[in-house]
């Protein structure tokens, strides 16, 4: 595990642009993308720029750190945090979305990913995909109860 930048009042010190993508400042693909099509580059960055203005019109902020979620995949402090997006094997209408929040015991990790889920499936005609699906990282010492939560009911 990578250790945390220290913080800096320096928003260039301690973010990565919008538009740069930057494998270092994001978490490593977990195990509910493994053997999908994992979104980098430019698809990375068209799916991410997506997050971020639908989580800007839902309100899915962190409140440990005061901004929209889709900013933590940015955050230099944080570079094993965020979210990671694949194609679903067999259906590249199912976008998948991971979130690896920044500590194990992340209080609000049931919170933002339900409001995550709910922010890009909401709006499902402001992009390709049919249905996003979205986990928490194995990570979290609640991630079994929240990905339990997470998936659907049929």
């Amino acid at each position: 595990m990578r250790l945390p930048r220290p913080f800096s009042t320096d928003d260039t010190e301690t973010f990565d642009g919008y538009d740069e993508y930057v494998p270092d400042s994001l978490p490593e693909p977990g195990p509910f993308l493994s053997d999908h099509d994992v979104l980098t580059g430019t698809e990375h960055l068209a799916v991410h720029r997506l997050a971020r203005m639908l989580f800007e019109a839902r309100g899915v902020y962190d409140t440990t750190f005061g901004y929209n979620l889709a900013r933590l995949n940015v955050d230099r402090r944080h570079p094993d945090a965020g979210f990671r997006y694949a194609r679903e094997t067999g259906d590249e209408s199912v976008l998948r979305a991971e979130f690896t929040p920044t500590t194990e015991f992340c209080p609000q990790s049931d919170t933002l990913s339900v409001a995550a889920m709910r922010a890009l499936n909401e709006e499902c005609d402001r992009h390709e995909y049919d249905r996003v699906r979205v986990r928490v990282a194995p990570m979290h010492h609640e991630a079994r109860a929240i990905n339990d939560r997470l998936r659907p009911r049929s």
